[in-house]
């Protein structure tokens, strides 16, 4: 589903209006296996239109890179054409590249499941519909994907969420997106789609987690 363009937007859903008590109920415990690493790393996620994930995790201390692209297909399908007639592989992903001395794989995940996305719903995120648009961590390392695989064991276990959480654990590369995906959230801030779906997350982020978030 092709995101560009001139769309009308109800005002019903104009999330930017949402409160941090709307965002609550998304907030979910910090992992409790989070092992330390050393050197700068990076960490590749999925969950919906990347414009909104890059939007907030590029405002986390210790986050020095947030990069919008194509994760779990194959390079000559990477591209949004393609990617958008919901017949590769690949999901919208981001690339973040962090100082694990400030921010642990373990904090981007809490992030990622607690204002990020929704990880409950199956191959979608809000009005966008398919596989490209699924909830999916794609981790670098063996020990990512073993936090990763125990954390959403211990939410599953803890009922965060009034339904199961679906988000996958997959292999894949990550390939860069086309550069007018790039940071589109700060080049159009007033962009319809930007302010009905992706305003709230970065507002929930500052309201619920304000020492994670960058002066």
């Amino acid at each position: 589903m092709s995101r560009l363009g001139n769309i009308l937007i109800p005002v019903a859903l104009l999330c930017a209006s949402c409160s941090a008590a709307d965002a609550a109920d998304r907030v979910v415990p910090a992992p409790r296996l989070d092992p330390s690493a050393s050197g700068p790393q990076t960490a590749v996620l999925a969950g919906g239109c990347f414009w909104g994930m890059e939007a907030v995790f590029e405002r986390l201390k210790g986050v020095n890179n947030v990069v919008s692209g194509y994760a779990g297909g194959s390079p000559g399908d990477a591209n949004y054409d393609r990617v958008s007639t919901e017949s590769t592989k690949h999901a919208e992903a981001v690339r973040i590249t962090y100082d694990p001395k400030v921010v642990s794989y373990g904090t981007l995940l809490q992030v990622y499941f607690s204002v990020a996305h929704d990880p409950t719903q199956l191959n979608r995120q809000g009005p966008d519909t398919g596989p490209s648009y699924r909830s999916a961590i794609f981790p670098q390392t063996k020990a990512q994907a073993d936090v990763a695989r125990a954390y959403i064991a211990q939410l599953g276990a803890a009922h965060a969420y009034p339904r199961p959480i679906v988000t996958k654990i997959e292999p894949g590369h990550f390939y860069p997106a086309e550069a007018y995906h790039q940071d589109f959230m700060r080049k159009h801030p007033q962009h319809p789609y930007i302010v009905a779906h992706d305003v709230a997350k970065v507002r929930a982020l500052s309201q619920l987690m304000p020492k994670l978030v960058k002066g």
